[in-house]
């Protein structure tokens, strides 16, 4: 069984594909991790992100993997090199969206995405995942939020287990607010694999409502598709 679970940055895609994952036996894929990825190792290596044929190539040659569960996410290797807190820095989150606009990488990374979902039950996130990815999902969401809830949230999440100023966080949700009201912009009006909800996926507004609370009518989805 998929189930795909697409929405913006901050909506809570990660968190519930993870306690789905866990709570159901299924394998948790992150698609976004994937893109991050490319970005983190252009920019590692000096690689312009305008750049869409280097950017693809490089897309191409690289190694990523999942491993085991790490401060809340599934950890991240690129070419055997540990890059789950990498991938979630602030500079990242400013240039993921033009990895992810790349058609060649966009090419680039679906097959190893439909390889992983071959064969077991898979929870897959992203923003395309029940449009391009699993276009034939059993069960697919569209998970959505305030967008300042959205940034509120992002930040916690880089900042999990750290002790920070309260103005200190207040001044990095608003820039956190801008970029992602930006990446939403960018993300939905491109030409390839834009975020948008697929005709038949149920819509969730994530704002007013618990993890559990979510993950309890996912529950109950699943078990009607099953």
């Amino acid at each position: 069984m998929i189930i795909a679970i697409d929405g913006p940055a901050g909506s809570g895609k990660s968190t519930i594909a993870r306690e789905v994952a866990a709570r159901f036996g299924f394998a948790k894929l992150d698609t976004g991790a994937m893109y991050r990825s490319v970005a983190l190792t252009a920019l590692q290596r000096g690689v312009s992100l305008d750049e869409t044929d280097a950017v693809a190539e490089l897309a191409r040659t690289i190694s990523i993997t999942f491993g085991s569960e790490q401060h809340g996410n599934v950890s991240v290797f690129v070419d055997g090199v540990d890059v789950s807190d990498a991938i979630r820095t602030a500079e990242v989150d400013r240039n993921v969206s033009a990895a992810a606009a790349n058609p060649g990488v966009r090419a680039a990374m679906l097959a190893p995405q439909r390889l992983f979902a071959q064969d077991r039950d898979v929870v897959a996130e992203g923003r395309d995942v029940g449009t391009v990815v699993f276009p034939h999902a059993e069960l697919k969401l569209f998970l959505t939020a305030d967008p300042r809830e959205r940034a509120r949230r992002r930040v916690l999440q880089r900042h999990e287990g750290q002790i920070v100023d309260p103005a200190v966080l207040e001044t990095e949700i608003d820039e956190t607010l801008a970029d992602i009201e930006r990446r939403d912009a960018l993300d939905s009006q491109r030409d390839t694999a834009p975020l948008t909800c697929a005709d038949d996926a149920m819509r969730i507004d994530s704002t007013s409502y618990t993890i559990d609370e979510i993950v309890q009518q996912i529950g109950e989805l699943i078990n009607e598709r099953r």
